[in-house]
């Protein structure tokens, strides 16, 4: 199986000082030991690395370098599969705002789910299943 990772799972996965970063990092060491597989969008690295070098959001907060060290491992790990949208979850994107009725605050986790499910990808890791079980398609892993 191929699991989503949305940003606030890989934040928990990473930053030790995060509520969740046991339950996460076990989450994601218990997929990888029975082999499962995970998909990548280059816009949650982009976060990721927003988040985890946000001072006020963490009190040790990640440089620039290791934040960006951090996503680029996550990139180039080969149990990774690295996607982006195409013309397909373009289109799945505009038609879930609409059938959904989804607000401005929605754009950016749903652009990322219909990524993921143009991919064939049904199974998301995140820490707010709120963003992705309003689909109807998906499969909410929390940690």
């Amino acid at each position: 199986m191929t699991h989503g990772i949305d940003t606030g799972f890989l934040v928990a996965a990473e930053v030790a000082e995060h509520v969740d970063h046991q339950a996460a990092r076990s989450k994601f060491q218990s997929f990888r030991m029975a082999g499962d597989r995970f998909a990548l969008v280059p816009q949650v690295l982009a976060e990721f690395v927003h988040v985890v070098t946000d001072p006020r959001r963490f009190e040790q907060p990640l440089t620039m370098a290791e934040a960006l060290e951090r996503a680029e491992i996550w990139w180039d790990s080969p149990e990774v599969d690295q996607l982006g949208p195409d013309a397909f979850s373009v289109r799945t994107f505009f038609v879930w705002m609409r059938q959904h009725r989804l607000g401005r605050k929605r754009i950016l986790d749903t652009l990322l789910a219909s990524t993921f499910r143009e991919a064939g990808v049904q199974s998301i890791l995140t820490t707010n299943s709120r963003d992705f079980t309003v689909l109807g398609e998906f499969t909410c892993v929390t940690p």
